[in-house]
């Protein structure tokens, strides 16, 4: 008789095949023998498709190759979000299974069922879309980021996630530390702009579940421009709505914004709504105030910056994988220092 678990699929590199594939068939209802397959464009941990004996298609995720940054990649953190939110009005994934033997694959890993849908990760595929279609995900993106942080953060299981208080000054030290573990080159407003977003600091407003790196991309969209399902958990924690408004706002391409510049980008299309209608949008919704969302914009792009340099570095050191969809590394290393003078911009710092 054949075992299923014995198969001739050539290695995949992040993938222990058999041990993996002994793992799911004996832990999950997913059918041997696997096939596993790469998804390109993740700038931080790897996912891979999971197509198994029945024809049914999962997901699996795993942290980069390598050495990694403390307190990244928390693959069990991710799965608990995800399989909290099951049932509220957020969509997400449904939660498969969760390994923490590091025997099985070296790292953590969970699996999910696969969302049908689309990825909105580059402008080609936004050209695909019709305007009116373009203008729905605008809507749906806030309706579901409004949604989140309306969740009640006891009710769902996740009152002990991360402290409530301080999430800014949290950040702050956080970032500006994985910042100095992988920077590749100095980069003196990085500090100035911490340092301004330190003494600036709004009055916060009530803790939410806070995504961390909500955006277009983030999220799988069906055909009519709704939301299948939010993505990307692993920076999720408790703390300031207005800074995933912020975050979602720093991803956004606006035409009509100064300093914006080159080719339209996904959501410099026609029919998406601008950066102040996304964010009046939000605002309308919630009964929030706008009056700090200039300083949750600049700290979301000096974040972004800090993240996007441990991304280059990643890249460099051949951490994420044999990937299709290969990174323009000059391009990508020299949009980290336009983030962090975008963010100088917004708060009215000199640049120069």
């Amino acid at each position: 008789m054949t075992d299923p678990l014995r198969h001739n699929t050539p290695p995949i590199e992040g993938i222990d095949v058999p041990q993996v594939t002994a793992w799911l068939a004996q832990h999950t209802e997913i059918s041997a023998p696997l096939q596993f397959k790469l998804i390109a464009g993740g700038r931080s941990n790897m996912t891979f498709t999971v197509s198994d004996a029945v024809g049914r298609r999962f997901v699996l995720r795993r942290p980069p190759l390598g050495k990694l940054l403390p307190s990244a990649h928390d693959m069990a953190r991710e799965h608990r979000l995800m399989a909290s939110l099951a049932g509220t009005a957020v969509p997400v994934p449904e939660m498969v299974g969760l390994c923490q033997d590091p025997a099985v694959n070296g790292r953590d890993f969970y699996v999910m069922r696969f969302l049908d849908g689309v990825v909105v990760r580059d402008v080609e595929i936004g050209r695909g879309l019709s305007e009116a279609v373009r203008t729905r995900m605008c809507h749906a993106l806030i309706d579901t980021l409004c949604a989140l942080h309306r969740v009640d953060i006891d009710a769902v299981g996740l009152g002990n996630l991360a402290k409530r208080e301080g999430y800014i000054e949290r950040q702050l030290k956080r970032w500006s530390g994985q910042w100095e573990q992988s920077k590749t080159r100095e980069l003196p407003l990085i500090d100035v702009v911490r340092d301004a977003l330190s003494a600036r600091m709004p009055t916060p407003s009530p803790a939410t579940i806070a995504h961390g790196d909500y955006r277009l991309s983030n999220c799988m969209m069906k055909a009519d421009g709704s939301v299948a399902g939010v993505l990307d958990w692993e920076l999720c924690t408790l703390g300031e709505p207005m800074a995933d408004l912020g975050g979602l706002l720093g991803y956004w391409h606006d035409p009509e914004t100064p300093g914006e510049r080159g080719d339209p980008q996904t959501t410099g299309l026609p029919g998406f709504l601008s950066a102040d209608e996304m964010a009046g949008l939000y605002a309308q919704a919630m009964g929030a105030s706008l009056q700090t969302v200039d300083y949750y914009r600049a700290f979301a792009q000096w974040r972004l910056a800090c993240i996007g340099e441990g991304v280059y570095a990643r890249y460099l050191g051949g951490q994420q994988g044999s990937q299709d969809e290969q990174l323009d590394l000059d391009t990508y290393k020299a949009a980290i220092p336009r983030r962090v003078e975008a963010a100088a911009r917004l708060l009215g710092l000199a640049t120069r």
